[in-house]
């Protein structure tokens, strides 16, 4: 049986072997191989194999390739011939914005596309480590940049702009309508800087061309994405990214990487979850071999991060049921210790979360396919404990797909908790729970009341399978 070669990568399918991880049992021709099939090391197409006419050694092993691209530094690597990451590793960044966690840092992925007679730079870094970008291009012996290519106008990718079109003189920002005017506003970049594109209009460099695709609401109103149509990449900014830093140019760990990214869906993305759809349904028109993100490796295999996606923004839940509490004098944590007990024994998956204790990234990763979400609070001067406020009011912003929705908790004389939660709830379109609210320490007939709540949650829950 004859052998094949991916074109892309080297790859070699040898039918003795098959590829028992993608399915394909030892035996099997290439000839019989699914029509959906992709290289398991680059993530290409069958069509882009080709017939191994004879062995040689100058062919690369998958563990060849493998083990050359862990070895590869993230600085001014080459994606493919004559397309450069001249970005930034932002190792010790711990938080976003003021407000979201990283713990394995970030990146500003900034990319650099040679052509025949024009240079473009796709996005920059943020200006903390411009200084980072520009030894990258110096590294290259840079001296003319034609375009700045600006898909989004946040100022981690947005803010080196200034500062690259002082270095380059001559140099324009191709950016849509609407991303101008944002970008004048937030850098003080002159109006005849700009060169103002609209959808799927193209920019030709000579042999390379790029081509725009408008991409609102990933997560900007603004943000679109860049296709490289002859090596078909798409650089897709904040679209598929990650917040992580790490050496490698490409994806080296599957498993790491879409938890990364699902924690960026999560705390970035998943309120937009109807434009993504739009947004993946455009980008699928397109023959894609690599994704380019502007945050965290390069993606090999598109499949892998757009089917995680298209799981996410679905409206498939998992059996899950998150408790986000706060206990002041121990009544809400026997509460919660109870009713997590109670529905585990009833073979549902529980997760509390301790609010003075938890990484909100952690809440909001699981916010975006959990079922239940059940908040534990005593009462404090009449409403919820802050914390417990907080946990609500970012449930509500994140918009997850939540089914059911309900409150525990304590209190000593009473108040309007139940009432102040429910109000910081109306974006999701979740079936509200008949609450539990005890006075002090549970009682009998209090257990009671939790043994009907996780009884009811146990029998919702078996109506989604």
């Amino acid at each position: 049986m004859k052998k094949y070669r991916c074109v892309v990568c080297g790859y070699i399918y040898d039918p003795a072997l098959g590829d028992p991880d993608s399915g394909i049992a030892p035996g099997t021709p290439f000839e019989e191989i699914p029509d959906d099939w992709s290289c398991p090391v680059c993530g290409v197409s069958k069509e882009d194999f080709e017939p191994l006419e004879e062995e040689t050694k100058l062919v690369k092993t998958e563990n060849e390739i493998t083990k050359e691209r862990e070895g590869k530094n993230l600085t001014y690597n080459e994606i493919t011939e004559g397309v450069y990451f001249v970005g930034a590793e932002h190792w010790d960044r711990r938080i976003f914005d003021e407000l979201i966690p990283l713990p394995d840092g970030t990146s500003y992925n900034a990319y650099l596309v040679v052509g025949k007679e024009k240079t473009a730079l796709i996005d920059t870094v943020d200006p903390e480590l411009m200084e980072d970008l520009f030894e990258h291009l110096d590294r290259l012996g840079i001296e003319k940049i034609d375009y700045i290519i600006a898909n989004h106008a946040e100022q981690d990718h947005s803010g080196a702009i200034p500062y690259v079109l002082d270095e380059f003189e001559g140099a324009k920002v191709v950016t849509n309508a609407k991303a101008k005017g944002m970008l004048m506003d937030l850098l003080d970049v002159d109006e005849d800087d700009f060169i103002i594109i609209k959808e799927s209009e193209e920019l030709d460099l000579g042999g390379k061309t790029l081509k725009f695709l408008m991409t609102p609401w990933v997560h900007w109103p603004e943000t679109m994405s860049t296709y490289l149509v002859e090596d078909e990449i798409l650089f897709s900014c904040d679209f598929f990214g990650s917040h992580r830093a790490t050496s490698h140019l490409f994806v080296e760990n599957e498993h790491k990487v879409v938890e990364d990214a699902k924690r960026y869906y999560a705390e970035i993305m998943m309120p937009f979850r109807k434009h993504i759809k739009k947004n993946i349904e455009k980008i699928e028109k397109y023959k894609i071999r690599f994704i380019a993100p502007s945050h965290g490796p390069v993606y090999p295999r598109p499949k892998l991060i757009i089917d995680a996606y298209k799981d996410w923004i679905s409206d498939r839940v998992e059996n899950k049921i998150l408790i986000p509490y706060i206990s002041m004098h121990e009544s809400t944590e026997i509460i919660v210790k109870y009713l997590t007990d109670e529905l585990v024994a009833r073979g549902l998956k529980v997760i509390p979360f301790n609010m003075n204790k938890t990484d909100l990234g952690n809440f909001a990763i699981e916010l975006v396919d959990a079922a239940t979400v059940i908040f534990g609070s005593p009462m404090v001067l009449g409403g919820a404990h802050p914390q417990v406020v907080y946990a609500a009011y970012l449930a509500n912003a994140l918009r997850p797909k939540t089914k059911f929705a309900g409150i525990v908790g304590s209190y000593g004389w009473g108040g309007k908790m139940v009432d102040q939660i429910k109000g910081l709830l109306v974006n999701l379109q979740a079936e509200m729970l008949e609450p539990v609210l005890i006075k002090g320490t549970p009682k009998d007939e209090d257990y009671d009341k939790l043994d009907t709540l996780a009884d009811k949650i146990a029998e919702l829950h078996k109506s989604l399978e």
